[in-house]
């Protein structure tokens, strides 16, 4: 585990839909101000989704990234992951499109495939501006977000040959043995960087319990040799974090992950969590750890060489 704690900001995701939060970033310029800010923050790196800026549906069209891309490298020297995951609705090959398309220091990569239930979020959105936000909450009843071993060896070989590294993202216990698996094969580059993941329906609970047993599962597996980090999704982003800081861990919040600052209480934007968490990792004594640092943590290639 690194000295520093790397705080990542996922600025807006494909689980939220426009019509839960108006702060939630949709268009070009609303994810760059977003990220941009986030970094201002303390963010080293931005995990970063597009969205139609018509509708706010998610989108893997690289042509939705480049506008907010190349602002966001203007204005900052923060890390720049884009998701492979996408939306559990799209298709690997769709999901795979923009990280192919632009080459970054780091993409995500999930580590199994699961159910991803959403559809509870109608208990408590029951108003959308956007039909397909009702049927994007729905249709996850009988969702499967299907990532194989097949499917993870090849974005690992697309990665691989660009220089790209993994932001794993593990939902439950099983997904670090996948991981595991593929390290063992050579396709896995040491350290790794694992995002765990707790509190999404149809993945590991939200409960301390279940973070130490990730952490136990991890340290048995991959020893000392890994960097970790707490995804708590909803209410549970910061309490998770806060709690695996502690125990040595990074962190990442946004409004991917979550729309809310206290309870009952949206957040404004990114930078109001990533503020938050700074300031309790402050308190904790821990330092945060810049872009340059976090490069040189996870052993990245740099922004030189990114295609965009």
């Amino acid at each position: 585990m690194s000295s520093k704690v790397i705080i990542t900001c996922a600025v807006t995701g494909a689980i939220h839909t426009p019509s839960m939060s108006e702060h939630l970033p949709v268009t070009a310029d609303e994810i760059a101000n977003a990220a941009i800010a986030a970094a201002d923050a303390g963010a080293a790196i931005l995990h970063l989704h597009a969205r139609d800026p018509e509708n706010g549906k998610p989108t893997q069209d690289p042509d939705y990234f480049r506008p907010f891309l190349s602002q966001i490298k203007e204005k900052t020297n923060a890390i720049i992951n884009i998701t492979t995951g996408g939306s559990p609705h799209m298709t690997v090959e769709e999901r795979m499109l923009p990280a192919t398309t632009f080459k970054p220091e780091l993409a995500s990569l999930n580590m199994g495939s699961m159910n991803f239930g959403l559809y509870t979020m109608l208990n408590r959105f029951t108003e959308f501006k956007h039909e397909w936000e009702r049927q994007h909450l729905e249709n996850s009843r009988d969702l499967v977000f299907k990532n194989t071993f097949n499917d993870i060896e090849t974005i690992l070989r697309i990665g691989n040959e660009n220089g790209t590294r993994f932001e794993f993202e593990c939902y439950d216990i099983s997904h670090l043995y996948n991981l595991a698996h593929f390290m063992d094969r050579g396709l896995v580059k040491t350290p790794p960087f694992i995002q765990s993941v707790f509190g999404l329906l149809g993945g590991i609970g939200p409960n301390p319990e279940d973070l130490m047993h990730m952490r136990r599962t991890a340290d048995r597996l991959f020893g000392n040799n890994y960097q970790w980090s707490i995804l708590g999704a909803g209410r549970n982003q910061i309490p998770l974090a806060t709690i695996g800081a502690a125990m040595g861990s990074n962190v990442r919040v946004g409004l991917e992950d979550s729309l809310w600052i206290a309870p009952k209480k949206l957040a404004q934007s990114n930078a109001d969590q990533v503020k938050q968490i700074r300031t309790i990792l402050e308190a904790l004594n821990l330092e945060i750890a810049t872009p340059a640092e976090a490069r040189q943590i996870l052993q990245l290639k740099g922004a030189d060489n990114i295609n965009f």
